[in-house]
């Protein structure tokens, strides 16, 4: 059974036209051509998540751009249309936009025309690695100060929401780590998986609810090969984020090198609590302990790396590159290469049972997600 959740975008220059500055398109937006598409979907009975109008068309722009206020307009305009056709709030989808790069300038004045409730959610997009023809991106990906840089982005944008825009939500709506259809080398291999999975983890802790990976099939940066759709490396590893990482974001700390990345959540199964720890050193191995700290945050509760026991075995999926290689298409759970069955099938993805008197081992070059189910953080209840 299919789950997914399908968002249509919008044309947004349908109906206008280019200004005297060479990328600059004013005017009014034409719905016509949204009408008839979400007519159609209606009529078939079709279950949509969300609309968004445009792509990448706010601050500078891309291939062209918007101005702030007149992109605010459009969307009021497709908002409304949103509530005509679908007049029961409990089946409309949600109306997302801009769908482009942060500027806090471009941003806020877009908040400030919308008003309350026209967007649900705030996208943006995210391709903080570069080029992907840069011959530095497998060293980007594994640098926890590069890495480090876009938090501040993430932090602006929650920050200007909550001030400007606290009925809406941020989301990535597009990253796949390096434009231009990612690196043929790093995108679509372990490595990638520094990159990807230290940003599900550091969206999470800046309020974001969505983190949209270009892209499903296409380019170097698709989860899946783009000619036998056998699952790389970054599927994997998405997978169990979606299986064992709860919404509920805990306040993680650690006391050692950046180079190890420690992000824990609520776990989606409750009780207890799920955490994912990367390794970016190729030469450290850590050895992590856990402590409840008590101490109340305003929406959250803080984890440090001390000691922590508890008496039920915990579960740990460790994800490590074939041959020690961070450049393989292939990658091992807990030892044994993840691959598809006979009938094509996601392989069971089983984790290992370890004393939980002993500390979590986190080899170089790799991932782990653990389970502690009889963790007792407050924020857990």
């Amino acid at each position: 059974m299919c789950r997914a959740k399908v968002t249509f975008g919008f044309n947004a220059l349908i109906g206008k036209h280019k200004s005297n500055d060479s990328i600059l398109w004013v005017g009014e937006w034409n719905s016509r051509n949204a009408y008839d598409l979400m007519k159609y979907t209606i009529s078939k009975g079709h279950k949509i998540d969300s609309y968004e109008l445009g792509n990448e068309l706010c601050a500078s722009g891309v291939s062209a751009r918007l101005d702030a206020v007149q992109y605010g307009k459009d969307l009021i305009t497709l908002k409304k249309l949103v509530d005509e056709l679908y007049p029961d709030p409990e089946t409309r989808p949600a109306v997302l936009g801009p769908a482009g790069f942060y500027d806090e300038k471009w941003f806020n004045t877009f908040f400030q025309v919308t008003g309350p409730n026209v967007a649900q959610a705030i996208t943006h997009h995210i391709y903080n690695l570069g080029p992907g023809v840069d011959e530095n991106l497998i060293h980007k990906v594994q640098d926890p100060y590069f890495l480090d840089q876009i938090a501040q982005t993430y932090k602006d944008l929650s920050i200007s929401i909550k001030e400007n825009a606290p009925w809406a939500g941020p989301w990535v709506g597009e990253s796949g780590g390096a434009y231009n259809s990612g690196g043929k080398d790093v995108s679509h291999t372990f490595a990638d998986g520094f990159w990807y999975l230290d940003q599900l983890g550091m969206t999470a802790t800046f309020d974001h609810k969505v983190f949209c990976r270009q892209a499903l099939i296409g380019g170097n940066y698709g989860l899946l090969n783009t000619t036998s759709f056998i699952p790389n490396p970054d599927y994997y590893g998405a997978l169990l984020w979606h299986r064992l990482m709860g919404k509920e974001v805990l306040v993680t700390t650690h006391n050692t090198t950046p180079y190890l990345r420690a992000y824990s959540h609520c776990s989606r199964h409750k009780p207890g609590i799920a955490l994912l720890l990367i390794n970016m050193s190729n030469q450290t191995t850590f050895s992590v302990s856990v402590l409840n700290d008590n101490a109340p945050y305003p929406r959250n509760y803080k984890l440090k790396s001390y000691s922590y026991g508890g008496s039920e075995k915990r579960e740990e999926y460790h994800l490590t590159p074939e041959d020690g290689n961070i450049q393989s298409d292939v990658v091992l759970l807990n030892g044994t290469p993840l691959k598809l069955t006979s009938s094509l099938e996601i392989p069971e993805m089983k984790p290992k049972y370890v004393d939980p008197s002993t500390p979590i081992t986190v080899a170089p070059d790799s991932f782990v997600y653990v389970t502690i189910k009889d963790f007792k953080a407050p924020a857990c209840a």
